[in-house]
């Protein structure tokens, strides 16, 4: 079984997995990790451990950090610092409409990379001239995302907990207001932004459950059999995997699980694939062959099953026969109250 580690470039940042190769560093110590800069200092956060499954591609650990790769890191650390002061002074300077969110130091080719964010271009030729002017070096200057902002920037979400971009997060999946809305959250911008101002990314996490839910438990509005008696669901519960119905008989609610009791969704649609279901116009309760049929079910809760309409009046007959529309249904049903019968309707 191969090993693997945890180290992070800063405090609460990013977490970045390595393979220890033959060294055994410790919780805090200072390690070499490889990068497309060189070898960079990192501190271990996790301690090398075996883990069960073979993963490949990681980078291997150059080794542990001497007094000059420490010297090295500080100086690094000083001129980055140096760099962020000076580029917020000439963008005051310059009164460009951008803010500094992280500075990259590559001391073997003394090259900056300067991150900011901005709502839109920015014309930065003077202060990229100012700036290779002051720090005496090369600069590379680079407008990020608000999402790109908030994961280099780090911070604290509305959970408590350090942001998933800044931690674990590697890519940033779509997030739409339909997931907040299949979720029943309110569509308050505050509640559903996350730091970078943007919907956030954990709207992602659950929306899978909130859609399996929906496919398999009786829709809002549904007909539905419990043991207290038949009554209609009014709402769904989707973390404790329930759903409320509010009885027939007295009004009363209550409350059941949809994996113990509920019947498959998929499997009542597949039975009954009329286009206004079960509570429709036309549903089983609206006939007395439908109420019998509900009767002669089995099962805890599930869905009331349609029954077809018997009966020896001509109009219903019609109204039977007629195409799976409401509308065309419920003309009928006028046409048949006032005493004019519909042409296309048998006699």
């Amino acid at each position: 079984m191969p090993m693997m580690c945890a180290v992070t470039f800063s405090p609460r940042g990013r977490l970045f997995y390595a393979d220890p190769g033959q060294y055994s560093p410790k919780i805090g110590d200072k390690v070499l990790i490889p990068t497309d800069a060189g070898s960079e200092v990192a501190e271990c956060i996790w301690a090398p451990q075996w883990v069960s499954e073979d993963i490949g591609g990681l980078p291997v650990l150059t080794g542990m950090a001497q007094a000059a790769d420490l010297e090295r890191h500080a100086v690094s650390r000083r001129r980055r610092a140096q760099a962020r002061v000076a580029a917020k002074r000439l963008i005051r300077e310059h009164e460009l409409p951008m803010k500094v969110v992280g500075v990259d130091y590559i001391q073997a080719d003394s090259m900056f990379t300067i991150y900011f964010s901005a709502d839109h271009r920015i014309d930065f030729r003077a202060l990229v001239r100012d700036l290779a002017r002051t720090l005496a070096a090369r600069i590379d200057l680079r407008q990020l995302s608000a999402r790109d902002s908030a994961r280099i920037q780090g911070g604290i979400g509305s959970c408590g907990r350090d942001l998933c971009c800044a931690t674990f997060l590697t890519d940033f999946e779509p997030v739409t207001i339909r997931m907040a809305k299949d979720q029943d959250l309110p569509l308050n911008p505050m509640k559903i932004s996350g730091a970078c101002g943007r919907l956030m990314c954990c709207l992602r996490y659950e929306h899978p459950l909130y859609e399996q839910f929906k496919a398999e438990a009786p829709a809002v509005g549904a007909r539905v059999r419990t043991p207290a008696g038949d009554g209609r669901v009014i709402s769904h519960d989707v973390p404790r995997d329930q759903v409320t119905v509010k009885l027939d008989a007295g009004g009363e609610r209550c409350s059941c699980s949809r994996a113990s009791v509920c019947g498959s969704r998929k499997a009542y649609e597949a039975a009954h694939p009329g286009p206004d279901g079960p509570d429709g116009p036309d549903g089983p309760d609206a006939t007395p062959a439908g109420a019998a049929a509900a009767e002669a079910g089995s099962g805890t809760l599930t869905d009331i099953a349609a029954a077809p309409l018997t009966t020896r009046d001509p109009t219903t007959a019609a109204v039977a026969a007629a195409p799976h529309n409401a509308r065309t249904r419920r003309r009928l049903r006028r046409q048949a109250a006032y005493g004019q019968p519909d042409p296309d309707v048998p006699s």
